[in-house]
């Protein structure tokens, strides 16, 4: 019942995030004085509508999306002489790129506002961990090792536990506790993490000054480094080497930050931020997923970093709800928000950016003339756009079928 409840309300969420969408178009043509004649959710045959001033609203067959019919979007469109000054067209090119835009700047506000509700809830992943490397990290000591493995050997992606015979931690020995700041080591000033292991790796085993700061003091003590096989610092695997080690994990920041209300506004921000650039890297990085989606239909076990349609997420929102982790919810939820908005503004017909491209296009050209004295050129003949409008929607149309199949045949899943 619980999955099936995460479901329904995940696809209700994406719904409402497109409907607002449109709102966003409609609200901001209606306050410059354009004409909107027509504000559905939905595609195909009219269930439901009704009429208010010019405008009619309505709930459409497929609820796969919405729309707002402007008069006067494109030069393909006959208008009315009697409309014909509340044209989109007629309108300062400002104005017509806000109207643009504002169904993109909805979702980005619509992350925010769940972003926002995790901070304060169901906390939000730490920006800094995302971006966390150990060797860069402060030399802080995250935890003092009980015991020093003398050889490296994961289990289950874990180092393996101690064993009698292992060799004492030296950090452990020497009073070294989680919080403390290393300040030198042997005599050589460390300020990195990296600094610190490289020189404990680099030392003979056997005693060494440890400086160090807990508190605001200085402090001094002395460990007595063992022997142990390691990789390459910062490898997980690869060819083992003898080195010194001392018997300490770097600390990390926390993987989830539960904020207070007035928090969370500055947290969600930020994080709205790593979405957008985490967006645009997967973008990036779709054509090399494209084969990785064909194998997953294939039978091949499915790559939990390949795209997932809104059936995928859909399914994962439900998921989430059902092994008690709403944060996942809330993130999908967000963070598809954050890619509508960014998928939106590419400048491509037929998306909203690609309308404000050849705006801005047209606006160029008029200027470009007028600077040479020649005659304006007009608007952009939209005919001979057509062909890679079409080579557009079916390559999208495309990509969608095959995220749709392979997260019907071999499902993305939590656990």
């Amino acid at each position: 019942m619980s999955y099936t409840l995460g479901v329904i309300i995940f696809a209700v969420g994406i719904l409402v995030s497109v409907c607002l969408h449109e709102a966003g178009h409609l609200l901001t043509a209606k306050g410059f004085g354009m004409k909107a004649t027509q504000y559905f959710a939905g595609f195909g045959p009219t269930i439901w509508s009704f009429r208010r001033g010019e405008t009619e609203y309505g709930l459409k067959a497929v609820p796969a999306g919405g729309f707002v019919k402007i008069v006067g979007m494109t030069p393909l469109e006959d208008v009315d002489p009697a409309d014909t000054a509340r044209a989109f067209w007629r309108f300062p090119l400002w104005q017509r790129t806000v109207v643009l835009v504002a169904g993109s700047l909805t979702h980005f506000a619509l992350a925010l506002v769940i972003f926002f509700l995790a901070g304060f809830t169901t906390g939000l992943p730490n920006v800094s961990a995302l971006h966390f490397e150990a060797e860069t990290a402060q030399p802080v000591i995250g935890s003092v090792l009980p015991c020093v493995v003398p050889e490296f050997k994961v289990v289950d992606n874990q180092l393996r536990d101690c064993r009698p015979g292992d060799p004492v931690g030296p950090a452990r020995a020497a009073g070294l506790r989680g919080g403390d700041r290393v300040v030198s080591l042997g005599g050589t000033p460390v300020s990195t993490y990296g600094d610190l292991v490289k020189k404990v790796r680099a030392s003979a085993p056997g005693p060494i000054q440890v400086v160090y700061v807990r508190d605001g003091v200085r402090r001094t003590t002395t460990a007595d480094l063992v022997a142990t096989r390691r990789p390459a610092f910062g490898q997980a695997e690869g060819k083992l080497e003898t080195v010194s080690a001392i018997g300490v994990a770097v600390r990390t920041p926390p993987g989830v930050t539960h904020y207070s209300v007035l928090g969370s506004v500055g947290a969600s921000v930020a994080f709205t931020g790593e979405s957008v650039k985490q967006t645009f890297h997967a973008v990036g990085a779709f054509p090399s997923k494209v084969p990785k989606l064909l194998d997953a239909i294939g039978g091949q076990p499915r790559d939990p970093q390949t795209p997932i349609s809104v059936v995928g997420a859909s399914r994962i929102g439900g998921e989430a709800i059902q092994i008690g982790q709403p944060i996942f919810f809330l993130l999908l939820l967000g963070g598809l928000n954050v890619f509508i908005g960014i998928f939106n503004l590419f400048p491509l017909l037929p998306l909203d950016g690609g309308h404000v491209a050849i705006a801005w296009y047209e606006k160029a050209r008029s200027w470009a003339a007028a600077r040479r004295g020649k005659e304006d050129p007009g608007r952009v003949d939209y005919n001979k756009l057509l062909p890679l409008t079409y080579l557009v929607i079916v390559l999208f149309g495309g990509l969608t079928v095959l995220t749709l199949a392979a997260d019907i045949i071999n499902p993305v899943r939590l656990q």
